[in-house]
């Protein structure tokens, strides 16, 4: 009989909760087969089954808060386990499975099921093929499946994105019910973990925001110009990101103070440039670290921020994506934000806030012109960065940003 228990975490993380149970007690398993998902206050991660076998006894139930090294349950090796249920059962137990998963994850408006439109039976997905179903809006009934039972993987959702697969045309949906005025829900760890992270800064820095407006022209012309050949030459697109990131390293190279963090009583300079992107998710924010931005090329940022933004979305990243930056960029833009002050990402002493590009009337050599404009926003800590220090950081990112030849030329 092996033991099934919580695997080391990650610095500084000693708990989680148990999320998901893909096995039920006396169901066979093969090695390597995900056996159960925990969820802890940055990632989720599965637990796998270390050897063919049949899963005994489930000790730590869904919802359960557990330790590293906490038993969850106990696997008897080379042991059979029960047959294939029929698929009746089988939907029945992975309902109850995604029920509950919802309910963790505060979803509880999101069907658990994805019923075919052709008329054939209807298919529970994971949450990985779950999340790439649904943001594309893909029709399940048109992905072939390769994973056990004929169920479909993250990866063949993928394949059929990229064939172009139709979206699922949407159901006539009955009359909404009148449900309760109130819902009670917990909050899930990332959430816990979010809310305490962000009333922690606000209690412990001296936080203020400084503004100013950039006039995104110039780099928009220059992407509408190199865009098709950066793309074909580098293998991804050629955005915004990538611009900010290299303005705001350079910014933080002339101005150490707005990277450093203050531990105690001494203050901490960083001389390496690891920049955190604020991505939005189904379960909140997170932020992934691009590493050692100052040593990488305009192609190189954008891949990995393309490839960060892929992790965020599809509950790959782990905890070292998300550890150690030393500045953050967040962009309210994207969602149609026009102004607003971001909280600082403690320990950071310094967080940009890019907003929504706004065509708006300028005075420009003395003539008025509609132009690209967008406010920003440096929220920083008082206790190490002077005002003076704030304004010269955006007011070197807006000189960037309107002459992007800078960038290159390194003036």
């Amino acid at each position: 009989m092996t033991e099934i228990v919580v695997p080391q975490l990650g610095e500084s993380v000693t708990e989680a909760t148990v999320a998901t149970w893909h096995k039920q007690a006396g169901d066979a398993v093969k090695k390597d087969e995900v056996l159960v998902e925990l969820e802890t206050d940055k990632v989720s991660l599965e637990v796998s089954a270390r050897a063919d076998g049949a899963l005994k006894e489930i000790v730590a139930n869904e919802g359960d808060t557990v330790e590293v090294g906490a038993l969850l349950g106990h696997l008897e090796e080379g042991a059979s386990g029960a047959a294939s249920k029929s698929e009746d059962t089988s939907e029945a137990a992975q309902a109850k499975q995604d029920d509950a998963k919802a309910t963790t994850e505060q979803k509880a408006k999101e069907p658990a099921t994805v019923g075919a439109s052709s008329g054939g039976s209807s298919q529970h997905l994971s949450p990985a093929p779950q999340r790439v179903v649904s943001e594309h809006k893909l029709d399940p009934s048109q992905i072939q499946g390769t994973g056990k039972d004929g169920r479909i993987t993250k990866g063949d959702a993928l394949k059929a994105l990229e064939s172009g697969l139709t979206v699922a045309t949407p159901a006539a949906s009955p009359e909404r019910e009148t449900g309760p005025r109130e819902e009670r829900v917990k909050m899930t760890r990332l959430r816990q973990t979010i809310a305490r992270r962000l009333k922690d800064a606000q209690n412990t820095a001296a936080m203020l925001t400084t503004f100013n407006e950039v006039d995104l022209g110039a780099v928009m012309e220059l992407r509408k110009h190199y865009k098709d050949s950066f793309q074909k030459r580098h293998g991804v697109k050629l955005g915004f990101m990538g611009f900010f990131t290299k303005a705001c390293v350079a910014a933080l190279q002339e101005l150490p103070a707005i990277n450093a963090e203050i531990d105690g009583k001494d203050i901490i300079y960083k001389n390496h440039y690891d920049i955190g992107i604020a991505v939005g998710t189904e379960k909140g924010l997170v932020v992934p670290v691009v590493r050692d931005c100052d040593r990488l090329s305009l192609a190189e940022i954008e891949k990995g921020i393309s490839e960060m933004g892929r992790k965020a979305r599809d509950g790959d990243l782990s905890l070292d994506d998300m550890q150690g930056g030393t500045f953050t960029i967040t962009n309210g833009g994207v969602y149609g934000s026009l102004m607003s002050t971001p909280i600082l990402n403690a320990p950071q002493s310094g967080i940009l806030g890019m907003h929504k590009i706004q065509e708006r009337p300028m005075a420009v050599n003395g003539q008025v012109e509609i132009r690209p404009m967008m406010y920003l926003a440096l929220s920083y800590d008082h206790r190490i960065v002077d005002g003076k220090e704030a304004v010269t950081f955006l007011v070197r990112v807006k000189e960037l940003l309107e002459d992007p030849a800078r960038l290159v030329m390194d003036v």
